[in-house]
Order: structure tokens, then sequence, then C-alpha cells
């Protein structure tokens, strides 16, 4: 098997939500898109009058839900999700007529360019859009399709992957990377910063820059989710609890509970932030990016010890993302392919792993943690109700952050090598039952609560 040649800042990329798979993915391609039509011969591109977006599998079961048509169109319109505003999709809802611009030609645009194709299966993946410039008597001029593979990851149909270069300690399991640490003595972070510093160009001096920025703004979607109140966005009419379980949290200093608190407050912040469509991290996906946030924000603010310092977060932050990126390179992080259990299931698992790192574990306590975190959300569902990241996802990211926390404390209590079942075990066992799964159990809205709750 090939090694992993994720970078770092691919996992954990910065967007809108509700989904990656469905917002992310979606505006990334629809950017792309626009950078193609635009090296379009120039002759060809003239005849264009339509631009015509349809998504098919899960995009269109569940897409109005998830905001991904209006994040195709602010894609369409040069928006990019890391530098959009934070609530692109909120203000794209205010207006209803907008222009595609690509080497001087300008079309106009409207909600209806883009179309819900439930009729049409897809062959290669279950979250796939198809681009189209048409002619004025409807007549396509040209045409790309995309698959948002979870993650905020987009491929295109046709591509080859891209070669990048072999970083100095190649990896594609838990197993090899503890056969690197044993023979290198590095530890797992020195592992990735090694490996990050020659897949990104970057210095390890920028790449603790960026990593900085990135929980600045885990930590800024928990904070503002801590502060809003009121009904989340559609039809559900699901009212924000993260304030109120703060304010639970900081009535009582002495209350037994409190951690576990704390951490389903700043989970369901960091949840209902996402809900909104507003600015979070993918980690690994929109759909559990209240977390691992979850988890930071409690050990680096609410700890009750001593502070924490930078460089332990930061390197926690890379070990969190090993995991993520094994899981995506052996299995699945996309609720369209596998279920939840490679959303909030991995997102646990990474916690766990941030967890073992931040107290200074070894790479074998910190595998176990991932593992028995993700051990304990294999079969999870994806079964959105109506089809908008509320019921249940924001209550699964409270229970994943309980779950890691709970699973790093049985692995930093238990001899390590009286635990039995490897992470490289529980990633495969993930695959094969996502493989399993009923599709209608996988980002659908078909089964399970989507189909048995009436709101």
């Amino acid at each position: 098997m090939p090694p992993i040649t994720t970078s770092v800042f691919e996992l954990f990329k910065i967007g809108p939500g509700p989904s990656s798979s469905h917002t992310i993915g979606p505006m990334l391609a629809a950017g792309e898109f626009l950078d193609w039509a635009g090296r379009l011969a120039p002759e060809g591109l003239a005849q264009a009058r339509c631009v015509e977006v349809r998504l098919h599998g899960s995009l269109a079961a569940t897409g109005q839900g998830h905001g991904t048509r209006r994040a195709v169109l602010a894609g369409l319109l040069g928006y990019r999700p890391e530098t959009c505003p934070l609530d692109i999709l909120d203000s794209l809802a205010a207006t209803g007529a907008w222009t595609f611009r690509a080497a001087g030609l300008e079309i106009p645009l409207s909600e209806d360019c883009v179309v819900f194709d439930t009729l049409h299966l897809p062959e290669r993946h279950p979250n796939t859009l198809v681009f189209r410039l048409k002619d004025q008597a409807g007549n396509i001029l040209a045409e790309r399709e995309a698959y948002s593979v979870g993650g905020g990851f987009i491929e295109w149909k046709g591509d080859k992957p891209s070669s990048r270069l072999l970083p100095p300690h190649p990896f594609s399991t838990m197993a090899e990377l503890r056969g690197i640490i044993a023979a290198t003595g590095l530890s797992i972070p020195e592992v990735l910063m090694a490996n990050e510093t020659a897949l990104s160009g970057l210095s390890p001096q920028e790449i603790g820059l960026r990593l900085e920025y990135v929980m600045r703004v885990m930590e800024d979607a928990v904070e503002r989710g801590l502060e809003a109140e009121g009904p989340l966005p559609g039809p559900l009419g699901l009212q924000r609890k993260a304030k109120a379980l703060f304010t639970r949290y900081r009535q009582d200093p002495q209350m037994q509970d409190r951690p576990i608190l704390a951490l389903c407050a700043c989970a369901f912040a960091g949840a209902e932030e996402n809900a909104c469509g507003h600015t979070i991290v993918t980690a690994p996906t929109s759909g559990s990016a209240g977390v691992l946030p979850a988890v930071l924000y409690v050990t680096k603010v609410l700890r009750p010890t001593a502070g924490v310092f930078r460089k332990t977060l930061r390197e926690a932050l890379l070990t969190a993302a090993v995991v993520g990126m094994l899981a995506k390179h052996n299995a699945s992080v996309s609720g369209a392919e596998v279920g939840c259990q490679g959303e909030v299931g991995v997102a646990s698992a990474m916690a766990a792993a941030f967890l073992g790192q931040v107290n200074d574990h070894p790479a074998s306590v910190i595998e176990n943690a991932a593992e028995t975190a993700l051990e304990h959300h294999l079969g999870l569902t994806c079964d959105p109700v109506q089809g908008y990241v509320q019921i249940p996802c924001i209550e699964r990211n409270a229970m994943g952050a309980v779950k890691a926390f709970a699973a790093y404390q049985i692995a930093a209590a238990e001899v390590p090598g009286h635990h039995m079942v490897g992470l490289d075990q529980a990633i495969l066992a993930m695959a094969e039952t996502g493989r399993d799964m009923c599709a209608k159990y996988k980002e659908t809205a078909q089964g399970g609560l989507a189909a048995s709750v009436r709101c």
C-alpha cells in the first residue's frame, strides 16, 4: 500500500459547515470548475449561456439540509472555503440572483442552476456532482464530474492522482508507524512534523504558526457557540443548548461531573456553529467538528490544573492528525461511505490520541486510546433527520468527546501490553462495516432516526 502523503492542513480544513462532504467539498469543486472554465477555448466559452450543476446520490438526498446548493453557488461566485465570510451561506440566502464570471464571460446564476437529481444513481461515489456549461439551446458545451469523498477532499473523473514526494518516514498503517518510532526513537509528532515539512515545503516554524491558526479557529467556533442562543436554521426548530450547558458548568465549581459537562457544552457549541453553516475546522469532517475542538478547549482553557504549553498542544494536534490520516487512508471519513463511525467515530479517536499526547504518554498508550474510542463507535449510522446536520449529529459530537475522554482514561490506566485490539484492526473493521452497511443508513436521511423521527 502506498504511504500516506496527506498534509495536516488538508485534513484540518477551514470553511463553512454544516458538512465537509456536502458544503466544503462542493464549494471547492465549484471553484475549481470556475477556474477550469476560464481556461476553455474562447470561441467555445463565448457560446455558453447557462451553468448547470447536477447533484447525485447523497448530495441529492440531503443536500438541501446540508447547504449544498448555496455552497456550490458560492464556489461558482469565486469564494473559497478557507477565506469566505463567516456567514457566507446566510448571506447568499438573502438574495436570489448572481453572476458567473469566467474569462470575460458573464452568465446569470440562480438557485435553479443547482439540480437535486435523485433519479440517476452515481456509479463511482455517493457524493457526485456534474458541472455543465450549456448554450442557448441547452446543448452541453463542456462537462466535468467531481466527487466529494469526505473531509472536504474532492476528486475529478479522469484525473490521475498527482504524484507527491515520498516523505522521509513513509507509513500507511499504525504498525508501520510503530516500527519507525522503534527504529528512530522519534515521537509520533516528530515523525509527522518531518513528513509535513517535506510534503508542504514549509519550515517547522511555519507549520507551527499554521497549527496555531487552526487551533484558534477551533476555539473561536467553540466560544461563539457558547455565547449563542435561539433556534438553529431549518425546519426542525431545534434550540441551541451549549450556552445552557455551559451556564450549568459555571454555577457549581464543586460539581463532581464538571469535566463531562464542560466537554458536552463545548462539543455542543462547535457542532451548533457547524449546523448554522458558520466557519469551523474539519476534524476530520464538518459533521464531527465539535469533538476535537471541545477536547482542545477544555484542555487549554478550562483545565483545572496547571496550563498546557502551546508546543504541547501543537504536538497533540499533529498526533490527532495521524489518526485521522490513517482512517482516511485505510477506510474513509465520509458518512456517505461508512456512516457516522467514519465521522464522529474517527473524531473521537483523534481526540483520545490528542489527550494521550497532551499528557505525555508513549505511542502505545496513544494508539490504545484512539483504538478504544473508535471501537465503540463501530456500526454508527449516519441518519440526519430531514437531512439537517442537527439531529442526532450535534448530540453525537458531545458523546464522541465524552467517549474520547473515557477511552484515554482506560488506556492510561491499563498495562499497554494487555490491550488486545490494535488501531489498524479497528480501522479495518470500520471499513468492512461501512461496506456492509445499507445505503439508507449512510447520509441519505432514509433510515434510522431520519425515518422514525417526525419534526
